[in-house]
């Protein structure tokens, strides 16, 4: 399955999910991509599963057409981050295209 993190998704986190690949989105060159531009970008890529920080990405976009999943964390803060790291990567291994999952991190 191939990730691909958003700008706000913190890095130290790829290694906490066991999946086949994830990139960010500064390391495939997308880091100035808007919303729309960057979702179309990652489902011509093969993306399975977008991770975000952007609470407000499902009121600017239609996330139900889309090919891929969006998990959405409600923080970028990694120290809270990886002490959920098992929620985290429950979600992401259970999200499905077409749909938003949220992560509630305390």
């Amino acid at each position: 399955m191939r990730i691909l993190f958003d700008q706000g998704t913190p890095v130290p986190l790829r290694s906490r999910l066991r999946v086949q690949a994830v990139v960010t989105a500064y390391e495939k060159g997308w880091a100035t991509l808007r919303n729309g531009e960057l979702l179309d970008a990652a489902e011509a890529e093969g993306f399975k599963v977008f991770v975000t920080t952007d609470q407000n990405l499902r009121y600017q976009q239609n996330l139900s057409t889309r090919k891929l999943a969006v998990v959405v964390l409600s923080t970028t803060s990694w120290s809270r981050i990886k002490r959920q790291a098992a929620l985290v990567e429950s979600t992401v291994n259970g999200a499905i295209a077409e749909q938003v999952s949220f992560v509630q991190v305390p």
